[in-house]
């Protein structure tokens, strides 16, 4: 008969491999989420899929309890996103303020390692992040009470007063800002146009998109499109973000400007999908046959159709060598992404020869998105079945349309999702 020793000794090993596999896929997996949240094809069913593969390593993790956060520990070294993320939900999972503190001054003295602790406060759900956010935001330390304020933001939880102090505190009203934008808090738009003069480029756009998406149409859209003309990281985001909401002659005028710019013929294909003019349909046919802007021109031609290229048959195989296109997005994590990764070549003969049947539906002058006007039920259908890249346009739109209303968090766990549509449904 074995003796309790001997027991032991043959179970532990297996248990610290599967712990190892574990921690190792959590980390790899909240990689790939990182990405698939702004993927330009993958579609909400899909990232479910992904979403509960994290949560059963996750809990794998959850089960192995403190040899689990002591191995997630030692994958700190040095801190990557999704090592951070992973440690971050198993300390808020077993209210451990100690491991959590230290995980906050990582992330402090770590800027790469920020955006791995937000993400873990939005990934939990809500009721476990109770007291925790609270402390967080009553915290004497600006960088504590930002991701306090960033976690109220992911699960609409509206920090109500201490979000009016932030907005009043110059050193943290970057990030009050932001948040009083996606919360829809119309009562905070004079602070938000306050920050329109900022000296700080990136201050001036996160401004003037709050500001827009409270409701204001006139010195908000003015700043974004001064940035939009201007070049610069904050380029494409302030274009796209003016050309959702400016009327057509302006949204021309100002595709026109961007248009006589050098290098910007990819801001030029992403800025007429967000502007949804038809009109220029033809233009962006033509572009198709370029290899560098091909599947660009392709996504914006969906954008406004709301074509599907694979599933029509509208799409070519792969060249042999395609060209990777750049990505101009400043915020994003992985600056080795192909922007165009995923997409389907388009067949430029097959759609043109589509758009010479079909191209009358859709009239000249009128902003569509994803096959029709902007409306509230098009964009809920878009959040319930597009693809990510259309869903975060779908949910801003829905924001634009009605100020006041919260920014729908596309990036949040995907039964969180599945759950909110189907209460806005209702």
């Amino acid at each position: 008969m074995t003796s309790h020793m001997d027991m032991s000794a043959f179970v532990r090993p297996p248990v610290a491999m599967v712990v190892q596999q574990h921690l190792e896929s959590a980390d790899a997996l909240r990689s790939t989420r990182s990405v698939q949240v702004r993927a330009p094809h993958v579609e909400l069913h899909r990232l479910r899929r992904l979403d509960d593969r994290l949560a059963a390593s996750l809990d794998g993790l959850a089960v192995a309890g403190d040899y689990a956060r002591h191995l997630g520990l030692a994958a700190l070294d040095p801190p990557g996103r999704g090592s951070i993320f992973v440690a971050t939900v198993g300390a808020i999972e077993a209210r451990d303020p100690a491991l959590l503190e230290r995980l906050l001054s990582l992330a402090e003295a770590v800027p790469e390692a920020r955006v791995g602790l937000v993400s873990a406060f939005g990934w939990v759900p809500a009721p476990e992040l109770r007291g925790i956010t609270r402390a967080l935001l009553d915290s004497p330390h600006a960088f504590r009470r930002d991701i306090g304020l960033a976690a109220c933001a992911m699960h609409h939880a509206d920090p109500q007063t201490v979000l009016e102090t932030a907005m009043a505190d110059e050193e943290h009203s970057a990030q009050a800002i932001v948040v009083a934008g996606k919360l829809g808090r119309i009562d905070l738009l004079p602070g938000c146009l306050g920050g329109l003069m900022h000296e700080d480029a990136g201050r001036r756009f996160e401004s003037a998109r709050a500001a827009l998406l409270l409701g204001d149409r006139q010195a908000a859209l003015r700043t974004l499109v001064v940035l939009a003309g201007e070049g610069g990281p904050c380029q494409p985001a302030a274009a796209m973000l003016a050309l959702k909401v400016l009327p057509a002659e302006q949204a021309h005028a100002l595709l026109q400007s961007i248009a006589r710019k050098e290098d910007s013929v990819r801001i030029l294909i992403r800025g007429i999908g967000a502007a949804g003019d038809p009109h220029y349909v033809p233009w962006l046919i033509a572009q198709m046959g370029d290899l560098k802007l091909a599947r660009l021109a392709g996504e914006s031609f969906s954008t406004i159709t709301g074509l599907d290229l694979a599933a029509e048959d509208l799409e070519l195989k792969p060249p042999e060598n395609p060209v990777a296109g750049p990505n101009d997005d400043p915020d994003d994590e992985d600056v080795a992404m192909d922007e165009d990764e995923g997409l389907p070549w388009p067949d430029a003969e097959k759609i043109d020869a589509w758009w010479q049947a079909d191209g009358h539906r859709f009239p000249h002058g009128i902003r569509c998105f994803v096959g029709g006007p902007v409306t509230q039920a098009r964009c809920l259908a878009v959040l319930k079945t597009g693809f990510q890249r259309q869903r975060i346009a779908a949910a801003e739109h829905l924001s634009l349309m009605a100020p006041g209303r919260p920014l729908f968090n596309a990036a949040a766990p995907a039964w969180r999702q599945q759950w909110l549509l189907s209460q806005m449904e209702a």
